[in-house]
């Protein structure tokens, strides 16, 4: 059973639901394991340090979130011609594919290094983060750059190995490195003493590691590709390829952290406690996201093989399938933050007035996990079959055109003399309009069909 898990899948064949489910689970698990990378580097900060040290990590990660669009993008676009090219049986295109990626990352990493380092400091500055947690966050911003590698071929390899229908060797370095992760925190933080910068170090190390099973894993898979020096060699086809499939998926991800950090700037002129209560939230929000992007990337999987085989009738089966499954999840974890929502935020911090903020400011996005649920789902499906850019644009409208001017919006017709800023609550409600209106064009562009166009031709 194990060795049958621990392969790649075909997905053209078997019920589309079944196949959707078996690659959904572990693929989930992995994404919770990486989520607890940085809950637990809150938890260990906010337990250890203090609430303004769980602000700064808190701050640092729209900033990180933007410095990992290039890797976002990568890994978009060789996730979806691994999974076409395998599902059509062109071992000439997947060994290509797969080489040309890790070469294109390992130029990135080192570029991204050399450009956005010194520029550290002053976003800190523009972004009016406030001074009490201004080192800290640059501390980990710091670390975290400088070992981006780690994070960057996690993701990139990753999705090769998902492409190719394997969701369960992520999950096993994931579940590897999460243990590493967590017993380095202690270490660095409660042992050592190295406060921030400790969790960031900690966080790079054990992604290295993730990513160095990967690779073993990857050169071990043979059978399916060629692996070789020859095949790292750049080639203008696939660069192109790569760069025209991951670019809208890494705009996208590029305008939703640009968005994160303009609100962010918002967010810093509410003061430490909300700024703590907004990574309670986020954090807590990011495990009830990991059902809808679990789905979501196991339907690019699932689009990408069958349009690969020209099975576009399962397809949309398996899109209708897909979608009711991460629906009823969605709703699930939805009911659980409505009752329990108030233990989960005591897990970060032992301050009443800070677990009592963070809750009300989580109910108001509970209802929205249905609708991203939907989003992320159809949007998998688009991707797979090679159409990148309809995500990215429904991302603009619903970013640039609903989130940042609805926060902005509210906080200014709200503002009294007692709140000099507005509401604080402007900043889940225009994320909770952003994912709602996203629902609904995403429903309108899937139905239309353009995706059905989409597919590579090699």
């Amino acid at each position: 059973m194990l060795k049958k898990i621990n392969s790649t899948s075909d997905m053209t064949v078997g019920d589309p639901w079944k196949c959707i489910l078996s690659f959904t689970l572990p693929m989930l698990i992995g994404n919770i394991a990486q989520q607890l990378y940085n809950t637990v580097d809150s938890i260990v900060v906010g337990k250890y340090i203090g609430d303004n040290a769980l602000a700064a990590v808190g701050s640092a990660a729209p900033i990180l979130n933007l410095l990992l669009v290039l890797f976002i993008g990568i890994s978009a676009g060789a996730g979806v011609m691994v999974a076409q090219y395998f599902g059509a049986k062109n071992r000439e295109a997947l060994s290509s594919t797969i080489g040309n990626s890790i070469t294109v990352t390992a130029i990135a990493s080192i570029g991204l290094i050399v450009i956005a380092l010194p520029f550290i400091t002053p976003l800190l500055d523009v972004l009016n983060t406030p001074e009490s947690i201004a080192k800290g966050c640059a501390d980990y911003l710091i670390i975290s750059l400088v070992g981006i590698a780690g994070m960057a071929y996690y993701n990139i390899l990753s999705g090769i190995l998902r492409g190719m229908g394997d969701s369960f060797f992520p999950l096993m370095a994931l579940l590897v490195a999460t243990v590493l992760n967590i017993g380095l925190d202690v270490l660095f933080v409660a042992v050592v003493g190295m406060g921030v910068g400790g969790v960031a170090l900690a966080t790079v190390i054990a992604q290295l590691v993730s990513a160095v099973l990967c690779l073993i894993k990857l050169a071990r898979m043979q059978t399916s590709f060629d692996f070789g020096p020859y095949y790292l060699r750049l080639q203008k086809h696939y660069v192109k390829t790569l760069i025209r499939l991951g670019l809208p998926s890494g705009l996208t991800q590029a305008i939703f952290s640009s968005a994160m950090i303009i609100v962010q700037s918002l967010t810093n002129c509410f003061g430490e406690m909300f700024i703590a209560a907004n990574v309670v939230v986020m954090r807590v929000d990011g495990f009830a996201m990991m059902p809808n992007f679990s789905f979501g990337m196991a339907l690019t999987t699932f689009s990408g093989q069958n349009v690969g085989a020209g099975l576009y009738d399962r397809v949309k089966k398996g899109a209708r399938q897909g979608t009711l499954m991460a629906v009823g999840c969605s709703a699930a974890i939805t009911v659980a933050i409505l009752f329990f929502g108030k233990y989960l935020m005591g897990l970060f911090t032992d301050t009443e007035e800070l677990i009592a903020l963070s809750n009300s400011l989580m109910k108001i996005l509970a209802a929205g996990y249905i609708a991203f649920a939907v989003t992320q789902s159809l949007s998998g499906v688009m991707r797979g079959a090679g159409d990148t850019l309809t995500p990215m644009w429904i991302s603009l409208i619903t970013t640039v055109a609903v989130r940042v001017p609805v926060a902005y919006g509210i906080s200014y017709l709200t503002r009294t003399e007692l709140l000099p800023y507005g509401r604080q609550e402007c900043i889940q409600i225009s994320l909770l309009c952003s994912w709602v209106l996203g629902a609904v064009l995403t429903v309108i562009f899937y139905a239309f069909g353009k995706w059905k166009k989409k597919s590579l031709k090699q």
